[in-house]
């Protein structure tokens, strides 16, 4: 025996499998498994190429960030300001 599956036996295969799941719970099953293999592939891509979403090369680059002073932010509040 080869080990290797012919067409045969995987429709059979996948009639019991029919059989003892059921059309519904199939179809859950594979929407899950492709949710996940979803999931995993935009884990591989890292956060920021989930975040960015798709590059857009035509588009006119926008304005820089820029943080506010360092003074502004760091400086406590007076006890007239509260």
């Amino acid at each position: 025996m080869g080990g290797t599956f012919g067409w045969q036996e995987l429709l059979v295969i996948l009639a019991i499998v029919l059989v003892i799941f059921g059309a519904s719970r199939l179809a859950g099953l594979g929407k899950a498994s492709g949710r996940a293999i979803r999931e995993f592939k935009d884990e591989l891509k890292g956060p920021d190429a989930v975040a960015a979403g798709p590059v857009d090369a035509t588009a006119a680059p926008s304005a820089p960030i820029v943080p506010p002073p360092a003074d502004s932010v760091d400086a406590p509040a007076s006890p007239d300001q509260r």
